[in-house]
């Protein structure tokens, strides 16, 4: 089973998150979340690591449609996005809703719609990376 959806992008760290968010932001999401794992990690750990971010993405729209269905839906919010470097490369993946949902509450008709548009607006936005 694959739960994300990946590109690779030819920009800085900074400069993709960038990308990402104005990308999100076309398919009605913000991000409400942004954690930086490197900095944390160093913080907490004095582990040094590659730059890693994840950003906590959210369509009101869609995360309320989900919620009214089923609120424990709110354990697989917001979805993750995250940004990092991996050999030299930046790497961009976003959580398959779809996927998470199967493993976690079954299929419900209504959820699964949902699950399946946030998928899809998900996979739009990063693929979108790729084309600018």
């Amino acid at each position: 089973m694959q739960i994300a959806h990946t590109v690779e992008v030819d920009l800085d760290h900074a400069a993709a998150i960038d990308a990402v968010t104005a990308a999100l932001g076309e398919q009605g999401f913000g991000v409400l979340t942004t954690i930086d794992i490197k900095a944390t990690l160093a913080a907490k750990l004095g582990e040094q690591v590659d730059d890693y971010t994840i950003l906590g993405a959210c369509n009101p729209r869609l995360a309320h449609a989900a919620l009214s269905a089923s609120p424990e839906v709110g354990l697989l919010l917001p979805c993750n996005v995250t940004v990092r470097r991996a050999g030299g490369r930046t790497v961009v993946q976003a959580v398959d809703p779809g996927a998470l949902l199967g493993m976690a509450a079954g299929e419900q008709a209504d959820l699964a719609d949902t699950a399946a548009d946030a998928g899809a607006r998900l996979r739009a936005a990063l693929d979108s990376l790729t084309s600018r």
